[in-house]
């Protein structure tokens, strides 16, 4: 286990699917619930409702051994949950707003982290983005943004300048699209100082460029059961996370995350709950839990 403390900031919510059946997630969520499984103890600031589904969080992150000193509870917005519909077999999601996780207020973060992690889509509020951007500016030695852009709730100008500051940032080949005029992975970049940039392209895999000149891509085995895609991209950042706070050379840090990317998808779900699924893992990587 690193002693590098890691701090994962955002999101936790669950998903209404149409059969009636609620999914724990979010982005931030799963990235912390896996680097938990690899040992690291992330310290998860979010918030949820004073309500049944806040208190299925809290009973959830401790039986899995999570620390819960950082999720905050609001007394009067509610756990975020988000409503899933299929349309011509397609599916849609409905975000609720406001909810707790738009809430996020500073007093008692204190978080003092050496990584610090958060996506975009719980810097939409005032609130929450007023708190991320102290702990990026006071407390946070690297800051790695996943970008993860859901209509409607996100803002070209709002989104540029949460990464300002940014040393790492995740983003897919249509986020960049949208986002830079070029569209060039190396020169967007440059634009914002980053030290590594993580672009996603679906299916063909993943293309790590860094301000050093490394340029490293890798692809998904062709041999890999896919059941469930939802939740694989939050798979590879928290190795890639791992790697960085572990020091592993990158193009071992990618491969790694690309393996337990497709690892992942085999399964149902964007977490899994079955600790001997990431054991295989821990013991090839040598990691010390």
């Amino acid at each position: 286990m690193s002693d590098k403390r890691l701090c994962v900031f955002g999101e936790v919510l669950f998903d209404h699917l149409p059969d009636g059946a609620r999914v724990l997630g979010g982005a931030p969520f799963n990235v912390a619930w896996h680097l938990q499984a690899f040992g690291q103890s992330p310290c998860f600031i979010s918030r949820v409702g004073r309500d049944a589904e806040g208190a299925k969080v809290k009973t959830a992150m401790t039986a899995w051994g999570m620390r819960i000193d950082t999720l905050q509870t609001d007394d009067h917005l509610p756990t975020g949950q988000v409503s899933v519909s299929i349309e011509d077999d397609e599916p849609s999601y409905d975000i609720a707003e406001p909810v707790a996780y738009d809430a996020i207020e500073q007093a008692g973060v204190n978080a003092g982290c050496h990584l610090f992690y958060h996506g975009s889509l719980a810097l939409r509020a005032d609130t929450s983005r007023q708190t991320a951007e102290h702990i990026k500016a006071h407390d946070s030695d690297i800051v790695f943004v996943d970008v993860n852009l859901r209509p409607p709730w996100w803002q070209h100008d709002q989104v540029l300048d949460m990464l300002r500051g940014a040393d790492w940032v995740k983003l897919n080949t249509d986020e960049l699209s949208l986002l830079s005029a070029s569209a060039d992975g190396a020169a967007f970049m440059a634009e914002y100082r980053l030290h590594g940039l993580v672009l996603t392209h679906g299916a063909a895999g993943v293309e790590i460029i860094t301000a050093d000149g490394s340029h490293i891509r890798v692809q998904p085995t062709t041999d890999a059961a896919v059941v469930d895609t939802v939740g694989a991209g939050d798979a590879f950042t928290s190795v890639m996370i791992l790697g960085l706070v572990n020091d592993w050379p990158l193009k071992i840090t990618a491969q790694r995350a690309q393996a337990f990317a497709s690892g992942l998808v085999g399964r149902r779900g964007a977490t899994v709950s079955d600790r001997t699924f990431y054991q295989t893992y821990i013991d090839d990587w040598d990691i010390v839990v």
